[in-house]
């Protein structure tokens, strides 16, 4: 089912983010709480379309040929307020490239928005030993829920790769664990992270871990993890949420295919 929201409020946090909170009484029906990587999967008309209200993918499928049906773009629900129903939404931004970014950059108070969702899997295991949160900027909006929900006491281990000083934001847990920041600087995507990841000192105990990102770093992070730290697969939530030289739908049509054959190669 198509949901609908308006945007009410627009924020640049940083350089490379900008922050959408949604409102509205079609928001009503909207549920999410249970997950910290919830997300939903924004809609945005191919050019020149139009579709009847309300939207019905359906109904969208079979009236329109493929390359007309909507463009999907999914992101992380940073926040959910169900008192005010609001929805907070951070996006990463690189001036006109992309979708959803530059449309971020330019919406207003009033627009508004289609989306799928919300889906989700992963929250901090409250009985786990330590736990461990991996990713760049993509993935900063769920690491920044995973942190805000983490239990009293709990042992956290993250790491945030961003662009620059200026990129950081403010996250911690209830105890006042933050980030570790590391700066790309210029250096491709994921270097930092493997670097700090494969020289950690791994607390005792059994970890619950969280790594997500660009799919080419994640990829070797989840055979380090899975085969030389020995970490469970159900200890791991671990995925690309985009790769380097991919449009979104490109890396959505070979995903499924990539993670298997990822997965057949390190349990193998």
């Amino acid at each position: 089912m198509v949901g609908t929201a308006t945007v009410v409020h627009t924020e640049r946090l940083s350089p490379h983010m900008v922050r959408l909170v949604l409102g509205g009484p079609e928001l009503s029906g909207f549920a999410a709480g249970e997950f910290t990587d919830h997300y939903v999967k924004l809609l945005f008309p191919a050019d020149g379309v139009t579709y009847a209200e309300p939207w019905d993918m359906e109904r969208i499928r079979a009236t329109f040929p493929r390359e007309q049906w909507p463009r999907q773009r999914a992101y992380t629900v940073r926040n959910w307020d169900p008192v005010h129903r609001e929805l907070t939404i951070d996006f990463v931004v690189h001036g006109d490239t992309g979708l959803a970014g530059p449309w971020a950059l330019r919406a207003q108070p009033g627009e508004r928005v289609h989306f799928l969702g919300p889906g989700g899997g992963y929250a901090p295991d409250p009985v786990a030993d330590w736990h461990l949160l991996v990713g760049d900027e993509s993935a900063l909006p769920a690491i920044a829920a995973a942190m805000e929900r983490m239990p009293a006491g709990a042992v956290v281990r993250a790491f945030v790769e961003v662009e620059g000083k200026a990129d950081e934001l403010k996250v911690t847990t209830p105890d006042g664990v933050q980030p570790v920041w590391l700066h790309r600087a210029g250096r491709p995507v994921g270097e930092a992270l493997l670097e700090a990841v494969t020289s950690l000192e791994f607390p005792l105990g059994s970890v619950h871990a969280f790594v997500h990102g660009e799919a080419g770093f994640v990829k070797t992070l989840r055979r380090h993890l899975r085969l030389e730290r020995g970490v469970p697969r159900e200890r791991l939530s671990i995925s690309g949420y985009w790769r380097l030289g991919h449009t979104d739908e490109a890396w959505r049509e070979t995903k499924r295919a990539w993670n298997a054959q990822v997965e057949a190669e390190q349990e193998g």
